[in-house]
């Protein structure tokens, strides 16, 4: 018998439900020109299988293949079990302590840190923190093998530690909209290159450093310019120690700062000279970068009469020199913007552009209540709430997270906004997907992704090949900006290794 037509979309209803049609399950919308307000949220130093190995429907840790899961020693054989988490798996001075001598044998291969029947150590605790740097990601990565994080870790086995993350609040919150599960760090290495690459898609650079206070700083690499020379003195095996290196520097051999260096600018983690300008870095400290004058994403808003900030937790208190640890435990050199000349004290754009988001985004939260957020809109959690292994735990910084997108989720502006939320780089942890190959200066190592607005397909997870350039790409098509040369560099760089372009996250989004 012919099913009457009610029935017919009753069937259809359920069916796009039962399969997770992202479509059947988002607001609906016209096109890109209906988001008014994009808002990024930066955490720290997480892989995406670190936290979302186990994701229903991911390319997670059941995915990973014998080849990325067993880690080489530096030699090139495989390694017969992990060397220790030297020095212990939990951060100096957290009780009760998992020590070294604890993590000894563990077999060559990932492992979950919160197992009950393992080291049973929960979200909220602070774990060991990992090198994270330029040279020793390429390293690890091995040509997108994935199998040297421990021979060129400073960690032994903490690199190949995961967690259960269905215990996060994000988690449930990836569940409600999109996660993006292919999606890398815009740039090899650390924090401060991952924070300028953010805006600008850029490298900063400390011309003439070879005649400068610098010049120790320069690194020591092998002709393929993308691996540290070994010391003599380095031990042979992983299984013996940490790897030593002729000189891991912050510079490369022309100048580029892909290790952290302190802004020019106060709040720094470099004092003023003495007798000099109180709003400045002392510039004869080896790690004060220069002011850098590339063209950000903030120039290209700026220009075009698009309204936009970047909310930097604890900002005011770090300029009025409370500095205690471990709250709100500021980190200098997460402040992009603080390292160009066009934000130097004294100028209107930094009056405008940089705004203290407050203790515990409080000032960042007041605005996003108040319906004030600006077009685009960068956040900053302050140290103690940004999820960084070493000094805090990976459960109070997603709480944060999770409770400003409540926020934002009742917001007068929500109807009309983006919001990614997403890590600066991997922290130096494993992950088993092979970056593609781009240019010089990444991308690096797979990372946790969100996109959580009324417009994201729901229950969705997203193959689409993204980087930290995504979020540029989104913001520059949204707003009509001409693209920045680096972007157009990674994709230049994409192509001649016969990968494709990075999205712009539009596939996560219902139009």
């Amino acid at each position: 018998m012919a099913r009457s037509a009610p029935l017919l979309m009753l069937f259809a209803g359920l069916a796009a439900v039962t399969t997770g049609d992202a479509r059947a399950q988002s607001a609906p919308a016209s096109d890109l020109d209906s988001v008014q307000n994009i808002v990024v949220i930066f955490a720290e130093n997480r892989s995406f299988d670190n936290l979302y190995g186990s994701f229903p429907g991911a390319d997670g840790l059941r995915n990973a293949t014998a080849e990325s899961m067993t880690q080489l020693d530096r030699d090139g054989s495989v390694l017969k079990v992990l060397p220790p988490v030297w020095n212990g798996l939990t951060a100096k001075g957290v009780t009760p302590a998992v020590t070294q001598a604890q993590t000894e044998n563990l077999p060559n291969k990932p492992y979950a840190i919160d197992d009950p029947s393992g080291f049973n150590v929960s979200l909220a605790v602070i774990t060991q923190n990992m090198v994270h740097r330029f040279y020793q990601n390429q390293m690890q990565i091995n040509d997108g093998k994935n199998n040297m994080f421990v021979a060129y870790g400073d960690s032994g086995a903490m690199v190949m530690g995961h967690f259960d993350g269905s215990k996060l609040p994000m988690w449930q919150i990836a569940k409600k909209y999109t996660l993006a599960d292919n999606f890398f760090m815009g740039a090899f290495g650390g924090s401060f290159m991952n924070h300028i690459y953010l805006i600008c898609a850029c490298v900063g650079r400390y011309p003439n450093a070879d005649k400068s206070p610098a010049s120790k700083l320069i690194a020591v690499v092998n002709p393929d310019n993308v691996s540290l020379k070994l010391a003599a003195n380095s031990p042979k095996s992983a299984l013996d120690g940490i790897p030593k290196f002729v000189k891991d520097g912050d510079l490369t051999p022309d100048f580029y700062a892909v290790n952290t260096m302190q802004p020019p600018y106060q709040p720094s983690k470099n004092k003023p000279a003495p007798g000099g300008d109180p709003a400045y870095a002392d510039p004869s400290v080896p790690t004060t970068l220069p002011p850098q004058t590339d063209a950000t994403i903030g120039d290209r808003l700026t220009e075009k009469g698009i309204t936009w900030a970047y909310y930097a937790g604890a900002w005011k208190d770090a300029l009025d020199g409370d500095r205690a640890k471990p709250v709100p435990n500021f980190q200098f050199h997460h402040q992009p913007f603080n390292y160009f000349a066009h934000w130097a004290p004294g100028t209107k754009a930094r009056e405008e552009d940089i705004r203290d988001a407050g203790l515990g985004g409080v000032e960042f939260i007041k605005d996003i209540d108040a319906g004030k957020l600006p077009q685009v809109a960068f956040y900053k959690p302050q140290g103690n709430l940004n999820e960084h292994p070493g000094y805090t735990d990976v459960f109070a910084g997603d709480q944060h997270i999770a409770d400003v997108v409540s926020h934002l989720e009742k917001s007068p502006q929500w109807a009309h906004m983006v919001v990614i939320v997403t890590y600066d780089e991997n922290g130096g942890i494993w992950d088993h997907v092979a970056p593609p190959k781009g240019d010089r200066w990444g991308p690096g190592t797979r990372i946790p992704t969100l996109i959580v607005s009324p417009f994201a397909k729901r229950g969705f997870v997203d193959h689409t090949q993204y980087d930290t350039t995504s979020i540029l790409r989104l913001i520059s098509k949204r707003f009509d900006l001409p693209p920045l040369p680096g972007v157009v560099m990674r994709d230049e760089g994409l192509k001649e290794h016969g990968n494709e372009p990075m999205g712009d996250l539009t596939n996560a989004l219902n139009f």
